[in-house]
């Protein structure tokens, strides 16, 4: 009891440090006749371009919302911010969602894009599938349980008899190094995050498959959300009108990207964007992601690859519970 009462004194710490801290960008007290919708953001992360669209053409206004960006310095930071009450809503992936309503932290997730990332090799490569990989060194985006990392292993096992562990030479490190490292020719290839994919791509890199290819290859969905946006379900209770307008105004702004060339233009500086070509790439990859549907299907086939990736990473990768946990994703609302 007491260890669970000193963490909720850290991360009510922790809010109001950042509360503080962290007044949301063009924040504004003229906007008592709108729910407040603070969302914790990565300052150049690929989902400011979607929510400083939603505030630039008035889509939160539209909505009976006032959107207000905290800008928080990592992921982690946005985990933390949102189980302290400093903001209410962040994005991160379902698996994250389900582990901490096992855990009795009822989170909720709708979905925010399909795109996940994939391996890239160099234009000359040889490497032409996964069979290609034995000896290879591959550099892996985040840790030997990121999610991308345990498809392509089981892809390798399943078709080709390889351990990838020990039949090639991983190699975990952060997406801007791995990127680094393959332009150098350090690298054989890379599987990384849809943004630093992209980015290879426009250098003239070859994607040789991506994560939703692999997710054909097992038999799983390939149009299951791999992240969204979250929030904690007592507030979505509370402010059914702030969540579905948060909805609504999201929507808006991925039918304007997906649709117009020139709303793309203004968000270049978030971009980060060196040449046209990766501003291209970077733009396209956005579109491909933007999600389709939000049917019962697609929830089924999340819970049927959530069941794979338990079988995957174990206990490590999502705790305790070998099945997504009820109520992971909302459906009270738009």
């Amino acid at each position: 009891m007491a260890a669970g009462c000193s963490r909720r004194t850290t991360l009510l710490a922790a809010g109001a440090l950042l509360a503080a801290a962290l007044r949301p960008a063009g924040a504004s007290d003229s906007v008592s006749d709108r729910s407040v919708v603070r969302a914790g953001v990565l300052k150049f992360g690929t989902v400011s371009w979607e929510l400083d669209t939603v505030r630039a053409h008035g889509f939160d206004r539209q909505a009976g919302i006032a959107l207000q960006l905290v800008e928080l310095a990592g992921n982690p930071a946005t985990q933390i911010a949102l189980q302290a009450g400093a903001v209410e809503i962040i994005v991160s992936d379902w698996l994250w969602v389900s582990r901490m309503r096992s855990k009795g932290e009822a989170l909720c997730f709708i979905p925010y894009s399909t795109a996940v990332g994939a391996l890239v090799v160099p234009a000359g490569s040889g490497i032409a599938g996964v069979g290609d990989l034995r000896g290879k060194r591959i550099g892996v985006a985040g840790s030997p349980l990121d999610k991308s990392w345990l498809l392509l292993k089981a892809l390798a096992t399943d078709r080709h008899g390889l351990s990838l562990d020990r039949d090639a030479q991983p190699f975990f490190a952060a997406p801007p190094l791995l990127n680094s490292k393959i332009a150098d020719g350090d690298l054989d290839a890379v599987l990384t995050y849809w943004p630093f994919a992209a980015r290879l791509e426009a250098k003239g890199m070859r994607v040789s498959m991506t994560v939703s290819d692999m997710l054909e290859s097992l038999g799983q969905s390939a149009t299951v959300p791999a992240i969204g946006y979250v929030f904690r379900e007592d507030w979505a209770r509370a402010n059914p009108a702030a969540i579905a307008g948060f909805q609504a105004a999201t929507g808006q702004a991925k039918t304007l990207l997906a649709q117009s060339d020139s709303a793309w233009e203004r968000l270049a500086p978030l971009m980060q964007a060196e040449d046209d070509a990766t501003f291209r790439t970077l733009r396209d990859r956005y579109r491909d992601g933007i999600p389709q549907r939000w049917t019962e299907e697609e929830r089924a086939g999340a819970a049927k690859l959530y069941a794979l990736l338990a079988r995957l990473g174990g206990r490590e990768l999502v705790g305790d519970a070998p099945t997504i946990a009820p109520g992971t994703f909302w459906t009270g609302g738009a």
